[in-house]
């Protein structure tokens, strides 16, 4: 561990960011089951629902149910796939992350840097992802869930806690440990209720495109809050717009319908106009007889 020199403890600071929807737009799992549906892992089926499944995380954020489904999932496909056919996916994975990435997070996180202070990746990805993004974005390093590997091979087993929830905090913890990091003044930055550990682990934590609860904490906590997911605004517009013309297109119905009804009546009918509803008055009927 990096000591002060009078022995007070850690002088590193360091920021850590979650990758889901605080890096990056949406969920970099999609990219990773498009490349495993061309390599013939899984099938197309299971492709999209996966495609409606990042749609819905985007939206709305991650559960526990789900993470869970995913890791299991996940395991399952790998079991007794060699460790070179997944990093032969790593192009096509990275072709659809790197666009997604938020520039104001990574300036962000470059930011940090310039200030001296470590950054990190911390997803619940797999330990192969996070060390692939922090290479290719210069961070100084990832912390993601282990798989075990036995002869190159992966076993489908986990090789350690899965990082999501309270696992993140103990990998933080852990890498605190070995490079000297105070966590206390330090930073967190996520999107999700989940990675409260991990935001609460920190002395500075700031929230990212929060998810309905976690945009309650912030709020009561005073966190700051940046929202750059766009998405649900553009959707709620959409529909707004498409609303629009659908009472757009009913008025038009309406209108065609009344004047074929009108096309329809005899000419002598449609001259006439409206009938009188008024009251009648006394003698009307007499003075037209004397006439």
């Amino acid at each position: 561990m990096t000591q002060a020199r009078d022995g007070a403890g850690p002088t590193r600071h360091a920021a850590f960011f979650d990758l889901d929807r605080t890096l990056m737009a949406g969920s970099s799992g999609i990219y990773f089951a498009k490349a495993a549906f061309q390599t013939g892992m899984i099938t197309r089926r299971r492709l999209a629902r996966d495609v409606y499944e990042n749609l819905r995380f985007r939206l709305r954020g991650s559960t526990d149910d789900l993470a869970d489904t995913v890791r299991k999932r996940v395991g399952e496909m790998i079991a007794g796939v060699p460790v070179r056919d997944f990093e032969r996916m790593a192009p096509q994975v990275l072709a659809g992350v790197l666009p997604r990435l938020y520039p104001q997070m990574l300036s962000c996180a470059y930011g940090h840097q310039d200030d001296g202070r470590r950054v990190y990746i911390v997803t619940a990805a797999s330990q192969e992802m996070a060390d692939l993004l922090a290479h290719v974005l210069a961070f100084d390093g990832g912390l993601g869930s282990r798989s075990e590997i036995v002869d190159g091979r992966y076993t489908g087993r986990p090789a350690g806690p899965f990082n999501y929830r309270e696992g993140k905090v103990v990998s933080m913890r852990e890498l605190a440990e070995c490079e000297g990091i105070d966590l206390s003044r330090s930073y967190a930055y996520s999107d999700s209720e989940s990675d409260l550990p991990m935001l609460r682990a920190v002395g500075h934590a700031v929230v990212v495109n929060p998810d309905p609860q976690l945009a309650r904490v912030a709020a009561s906590e005073e966190w700051e809050v940046l929202r750059l997911d766009r998405l649900g605004w553009r959707l709620k517009v959409l529909a707004a717009l498409v609303g629009v013309g659908a009472l757009s297109s009913l008025g038009q119905v309406a209108r065609e319908r009344v004047a074929a009804r009108r096309d329809a009546l005899p000419l002598q009918s449609r001259s006439a106009g409206p009938p009188r509803t008024g009251p009648i008055r006394r003698g009307a009927g007499r003075e037209r007889q004397k006439v």
